[in-house]
């Protein structure tokens, strides 16, 4: 029993070391930003991509070619979006974290 005891500690110490809760900090403005808005924003970019994507490929299934080229442009928007997305926050934020 000793060695789950000393498992379970150093596992308790990595992860007040390392922690998966965001971390915040402040912006040149002095106001707190999060991590997880971040993450939010390019969940939000994936969804939507995806979301997108499936539309397009259920338009082609059904026949519907027209309409399934228009989403799969719409998507390439969307995705260049979040990558721009990814990109800026990236460069916005990467002096700060």
């Amino acid at each position: 029993m000793d060695q789950m005891g000393s498992v379970n500690a150093e596992i308790e110490e990595f992860f007040e070391e390392n922690p998966l809760v965001p971390i915040d900090a402040c912006d040149s403005s002095g106001n707190y930003v999060s991590e997880l808005a971040y993450e939010g924003e390019l969940l939000a970019g994936a969804l939507m991509t995806a979301g997108v994507l499936t539309a397009g490929l259920i338009s082609f299934r059904q026949g519907n070619s027209h309409l399934g080229q228009k989403l799969m442009r719409a998507r390439v928007v969307v995705q260049g979006a979040t990558v721009a997305l990814m990109v800026g926050t990236a460069y916005y934020y990467g002096e700060k974290f």
